[in-house]
């Protein structure tokens, strides 16, 4: 009888660290290579040690991306808009990896399945559309410093696609444990982020305009001269949208993000860590673009009370439609206070009951989603050979 003697290829492992890949980076880039052109459909096996490399890669595109906006929003009240500002290329850079991960996930098919790729690769589409949309309507309609434009909103919705992607893929595939738990709420952080963007160019602008009018104003005299040009009054220019959008948009799309991320994750104080985890950025951003000589902004800490009652809602399991008025009318209490001790950007506060019984009601669809068959199939991966070993539990 003869034996095989036959090598057979065993594929690298991945680096078991960041600073296992730094120490040996040539065998590192080796395997990179191997891994990503491979190819295989959704819902091939993959190590943990694979999936942390593939999200990490995600959770450092989605800190460029949110760096280079958090930047840019500011680079706004301050100079003339350029493509290749420098937030622009630091968000560039972000964009790029994501377009990376991407391909590798839809080439190798690892650390996801059909319908997480699927959202992936559609709001990935959806955010590239975008940013040709939106420098063709800077160059139609000049600087449109607004952050609630057509083109602005399809970026976020990009965004917002491609997260949710991401989240799915992470959830289905990842082990329970520390390592799980922090890149989810990592992800929901940066899905957090991108929904409360828009509301920054009001708290912004708010304080824009009172230096301003002050007479020490932050903006370059360029910008103040472009807006005059465009026939914009330093009110409309630095405030250009009604004061009933900021709490409508703060609770009824931020808060309700909160409500469903601490449906998703299960754990306790997901609404609280993740906006605490978010004032705290928007407060050292604060603190660095203010010492660098760029405006500064209001920070939103009205929206802590409402977290805080969202994660107590959801553990007494009290349902939304009874919920959902009491925990939106102390977000306005607290904008009260707020406004009293500090600044607040405008709020038109005769919403207030339209803003607390729509919060309800979309509290209340919210749940009735999580008790649906839709969400049940939605918690499975649509690949039969999927390992879920998801800390995807949903909670109730």
């Amino acid at each position: 009888m003869t034996l095989d003697t036959r090598t057979v290829d065993v594929p690298r492992p991945a680096p078991a660290s960041v600073r296992a890949a730094l120490r040996h980076p040539v065998a590192a880039l080796r395997w990179l290579w191997a891994y990503a052109m491979t190819p295989g459909r959704p819902g091939r096996a993959t190590s943990e040690t694979e999936l942390r490399w593939l999200y990490g890669g995600w959770l450092l595109a989605f800190a460029l991306k949110m760096l280079g906006s958090s930047w840019d929003v500011s680079w706004h009240f301050k100079w003339l808009r350029d493509d290749l500002a420098p937030p622009h290329l630091l968000n560039s850079a972000g964009t790029v990896l994501v377009v990376a991960l991407v391909v590798v996930h839809s080439y190798s098919g690892r650390g996801v399945d059909r319908r997480a790729l699927r959202w992936m690769q559609v709001g990935t589409a959806t955010f590239l559309l975008a940013v040709p949309i939106d420098i063709v309507n800077h160059r139609i309609n000049g600087l449109d410093i607004t952050s609630w434009s057509p083109s602005h909103m399809l970026l976020y919705v990009g965004t917002a696609i491609m997260l949710a992607g991401a989240l799915r893929g992470w959830w289905l595939h990842a082990a329970p444990g520390r390592v799980g738990a922090a890149v989810h709420l990592g992800l929901w952080f940066f899905f957090l982020e991108n929904v409360l963007f828009p509301n920054q160019h009001q708290e912004y602008g708010v304080l824009s305009l009172a230096d301003y009018q002050a007479g020490h104003t932050t903006a370059e005299p360029q910008l103040l001269d472009f807006a005059a040009a465009q026939g914009q009054s330093p009110t409309s220019f630095m405030l250009p949208v009604p004061s009933w959008v900021h709490p409508a948009w703060l609770i009824c799309a931020g808060l309700l993000t909160l409500v469903v991320a601490r449906k998703v994750t299960g754990y306790r104080w997901t609404a609280t860590l993740l906006t605490a985890a978010y004032l705290g950025y928007r407060a050292v951003t604060w603190g660095l673009l203010v010492a660098t000589g760029f405006p500064p902004s209001v920070l939103p800490v009205m929206l802590l009370a409402g977290a805080v009652l969202v994660d107590l809602a959801v553990r007494w399991r009290v349902p939304g439609w009874a919920a959902g008025v009491p925990v939106a009318a102390a977000v306005f209490l607290a904008a009260f206070v707020q406004e009293f001790v500090a600044v607040i950007p405008p709020w038109d506060w005769h919403v207030a009951p339209f803003v607390w019984l729509g919060f309800a009601v979309l509290w209340a669809v919210v749940d009735r989603i999580a008790a649906s068959r839709w969400w049940a199939r939605w918690r499975t991966a649509s690949v039969a050979d999927v390992p879920v070993a998801a800390g995807g539990a949903s909670a109730p």
